[in-house]
């Protein structure tokens, strides 16, 4: 059964914005008195909150599934919907938290630290909050938008000012004992210590915490042992103290071969940009287990090869106590060094530089993607994806109001720009998003003209008929009827036709090709 867990991946869902409200007032005398329907709730936010209370991620690997409560729907009389209150999960100092790609979202490492890793969902506002001069009595309202819904990775680095490092059964475990009240597991077989166990120690007026981290053995960093899965605890550590066992019982080593094999694995280790190399860090060197006489003797032959090296060395047993408190003050010292080399640090720190939005940031792009029947251009954008989450699309009133909102926007002239044609298909939002038939809305053919600047391809070739022409055209077709009419006066005159009087088109045609009026007949009466 896990005691201690330092790394777990929560699944998180926010609570889903209420919808606002259509209502209609209604009093005595007042059938239809204006639009009061309230506003919707906002959905409940997560919130991640460092804990120096809290030493473990246990609680989450046990339950990792946790979701806010959902905003309330807005209500008639201008009742705006509850909000949900959000919900703050507790976690440990030295927790990193990253998404579900495991890029790094944020460091906690200061007591109290916050951040919002899953923002609630926004409520709809009513009808009441739509109304305006040009639309006085909305029939719809607004959706409220979803929570955010998705993983995130917590991954625990303790911070502390030493790191004990050392081999399994070294007595790493026995010294945090000794040196503070912390109680670890003790034993007499490897890998006792199946998690870091941290102790506060006072020297004098320093107190400083030290961490005991699980052995390490050659090739830990490959993923051999526990040491690559508990070396994330070294990376914020002042100092690290080699625990170096000089009563061990295994031939094939000694306190020489064991630093060189922790050496190693510490430097083939990859720490986060900006921080020192294990390796670049003070480093002080206890050799352990001088109460058995062999140990005595072994740490007094190899403590001037250690200190040839660079290395301070403390003959120590954490048995007797011997020599523990000469290392206790010593490690006081360096933490003490630290404190101040990081405070300068902190001071000389870059000024983070915050960037107003460009005034030419739409807000949205659109990308232009390859389909089966023809270019499907996709609008990528908050405001246009929490807009359309917002539609009601079985209201008609609704869906127009989204229309105008898009081309206020300026959606409709980045499409234009794309390439789209009426018709088009048209996705706002990622993957399958909301599929459209665009339908352009152009107030003139201005927006058609595609002519360089200063130009105009509407003058150009003018195909509009002066008065000149169209009198011309018009004595042109008067002469071909006329010409029309002699040549069957001719074909009649030369006996192509029978002779006597003809009808031409049921009249009666004179021999000039005239028609003539028939007499009118006098009616009689019997």
């Amino acid at each position: 059964m896990a005691t201690f867990v330092d790394h777990v991946t929560l699944h998180l869902r926010a609570g889903n914005g209420g919808n606002g409200c259509v209502s209609v007032k209604r009093e005595k005398f007042k059938p239809l008195a204006g639009p009061d329907g309230g506003n919707g709730g906002s959905g409940g936010d997560i919130v991640l909150v460092a804990d120096p209370n809290v030493t473990t991620l246990l609680g989450y690997h046990r339950s990792p599934h946790r979701s806010s409560a959902n905003g309330g729907p807005g209500m008639g009389d201008h009742r705006a919907g509850f909000g949900s209150e959000l919900m703050e999960l507790a976690v440990p100092l030295g927790t990193v938290v990253k998404d579900a790609e495991g890029n790094e979202l944020a460091d906690m490492t200061e007591p109290g630290f916050r951040i919002v890793v899953a923002p609630g969902g926004q409520g709809g506002l009513g009808n009441a909050a739509l109304a305006s001069l040009k639309r006085k009595a909305p029939g719809f309202a607004l959706l409220g938008t979803y929570g955010w819904e998705g993983d995130i990775q917590l991954e625990l680095k303790t911070v502390a000012d030493v790191a004990l490092v050392g081999y399994p059964s070294a007595g790493k475990s026995s010294l945090i004992a000794a040196m503070s009240a912390a109680r670890p597991k003790i034993a007499d077989y490897p890998f006792t210590t199946l998690h870091p166990n941290l102790g506060v120690v006072d020297a004098g007026e320093v107190r400083y915490t030290v961490a005991d981290v699980p052995g390490l053995i050659e090739g830990a960093s490959q993923g051999k042992g526990l040491g690559l899965e508990f070396l994330r605890h070294v990376e914020r550590c002042t100092a690290l103290l080699h625990i170096l066992d000089c009563a061990t019982l295994d031939p094939d080593r000694d306190p020489l071969s064991d630093l060189d094999v922790i050496l190693g694995e510490l430097a083939a280790y990859p720490v986060p940009d900006g921080q020192k190399p294990l390796l670049e860090r003070p480093q002080l060197v206890a050799l352990n287990k001088i109460d058995v006489p062999e140990g005595r003797e072994l740490a007094e032959f190899v403590k001037p090869d250690l200190e040839a090296r660079g290395y301070r060395v403390f003959e120590i047993s954490t048995v007797s106590h011997e020599g523990l408190k000469q290392l206790n003050y010593a490690l006081a010292e360096t933490v003490e060094a630290g404190r101040v080399e990081a405070a300068a640090a902190q001071a000389v720190k870059p000024r983070i530089v915050i960037r107003p939005k460009p005034v030419d940031d739409s807000g949205f792009v659109v990308k232009v993607e390859g389909g089966s029947f023809g270019n499907i251009y996709r609008i990528i954008g908050t405001k246009p994806e929490r807009w359309v989450q917002q539609t009601d699309f079985k209201n008609d009133e609704a869906v127009g109001f989204l229309a105008d909102r898009l081309a206020k926007l300026g959606i409709e002239n980045e499409l234009f720009k794309a390439g789209a044609i009426a018709g088009s298909t048209v996705i706002i939002g990622p993957g399958n998003g909301v599929v459209f038939d665009w339908e352009p809305t152009l107030t003139s053919t201005a927006e058609l003209i595609t002519a360089p600047r200063g130009t105009d391809t509407r003058l150009d070739d003018s195909k509009r008929r002066t008065s000149n022409e169209r009198r011309e055209e018009y004595f042109g077709r008067m002469d071909a009827k006329a010409a029309a009419r002699a040549e069957l006066i001719r074909e009649r005159e030369a006996g192509m036709w029978s002779t006597g009087e003809e009808e031409y088109n049921g009249d009666t045609l004179t021999g000039d090709g005239s028609v003539p009026v028939s007499p009118r007949k006098e009616s009689t009466t019997e």
